[in-house]
């Protein structure tokens, strides 16, 4: 178990003002946290590659191309809109 010194010292560089029950409570606390890890130090991970994500993660996405439209679609499209300049479709400001 921590000793009351090694409480307060690991207090004093998380900056915690701890009382006297306060810091036997954390020494508990964190004798058992260590005690853990401990445990965690005897695992054999020897032959275990180190990765970053515990599911493995890919981008997916696809390539942008155009794609031509006939010009009766575009002609379709253009009538649809609320508002044109010549062939450009007006949209609102996005900035």
């Amino acid at each position: 178990m921590l000793s009351k010194e090694e409480t307060e010292h690991i207090a004093k560089l998380a900056r915690l003002g701890l009382n006297e029950a306060e810091i036997e409570k954390y020494q508990k606390d964190l004798s058992a946290i260590l005690g853990y890890i401990d445990q965690l130090k005897e695992v054999d991970v020897e032959n275990i590659k180190p990765f970053t994500h515990a599911v493995n993660i890919s981008n997916v996405s696809r390539v942008d191309v155009a794609v031509k439209k006939s010009k009766e679609q575009t002609d379709k499209l253009i009538k649809e809109m609320p508002d044109t300049k010549g062939r450009y479709l007006k949209v609102k400001s996005v900035f």
